[in-house]
């Protein structure tokens, strides 16, 4: 790889990395259990876009099973809250 790439690899890990540290932070400080679903929502999606980089950088395709698992905890963990919530306000009004 040129000096190019290498520069904009690391700055893309810098960046993915502060995202994470900031979606974890939110998981463990966030004020209500919406806002934890969507950071961990958000740090899910992440980690599928780093899968999907790695793929496209090294030019293999064995992540997709592990991005589709991911992609569907995500998906139902989401459905499980917003049900969740959505029963309990419901029995507060």
């Amino acid at each position: 790889m040129s000096l190019v790439m290498n520069v904009l690899m690391v700055v893309i890990m810098l960046v993915f990395g502060l995202a994470a540290i900031l979606c974890v932070i939110r998981i463990v400080l966030g004020p209500s259990i919406l806002d934890r679903t969507v950071a961990s929502d958000v740090l899910l999606t992440e980690v599928m876009c780093v899968l999907g980089a790695e793929m496209a950088i090294n030019g293999h395709m064995r992540n997709i099973p592990v991005m589709l698992i991911i992609a569907a905890v995500a998906v139902f963990g989401s459905i499980s809250v917003a049900r969740y919530v959505a029963r309990r306000d419901n029995t507060t009004s």
